[in-house]
């Protein structure tokens, strides 16, 4: 399986189909997050108590690939991540809007194992979308 199919496995069946315990299968132990998550620790298992957290605010997330590159050791997407928040994210409690922000990921891989995981997501869109934040001007979500 090339590091590119990897990701994209991540993205099916974590993301999309919830899976946590296939992340044991993708991660190596010595994981290194380097998107921090206040709260959570910036390791593999941080990556299940993140991708759980996530799920119980917005069970019917779908990630959708809108760009794949695969280089070498590295992976990198775009894409977009879309739900329903129907529980507490954050301290915040339902409020039953729907979201779609875009995000990348930036993948390094060693021996076929996913090392290092560098990502960026519009935290600023999701506020405005869940109506914590005022829209401001120009701001659009493509």
């Amino acid at each position: 399986m090339s590091n590119g199919e990897t990701v994209r496995r991540f993205y099916d069946e974590v993301i999309n189909g919830g899976r946590t315990e296939v992340i044991d299968e993708l991660l190596a132990p010595n994981f290194v997050e380097h998107q921090e998550f206040p709260g959570i620790p910036p390791t593999r298992d941080g990556v299940k108590q993140f991708f759980t957290t996530w799920r119980q605010a917005f069970p019917d997330t779908k990630a959708k690939i809108e760009l794949l590159i695969e280089q070498g050791d590295e992976v990198a997407v775009y894409g977009t991540w879309s739900g329903t928040h129907q529980g507490e994210f954050m301290g915040i409690p339902s409020t039953g809007k729907q979201i779609e922000v875009p995000a990348a990921d930036f993948v390094r891989f060693s021996d076929g194992l996913c090392v290092e995981h560098w990502g960026v997501f519009d935290g600023g869109i999701l506020m405005q979308q869940l109506g914590l934040m005022p829209e401001m001007a120009g701001a659009t979500a493509s």
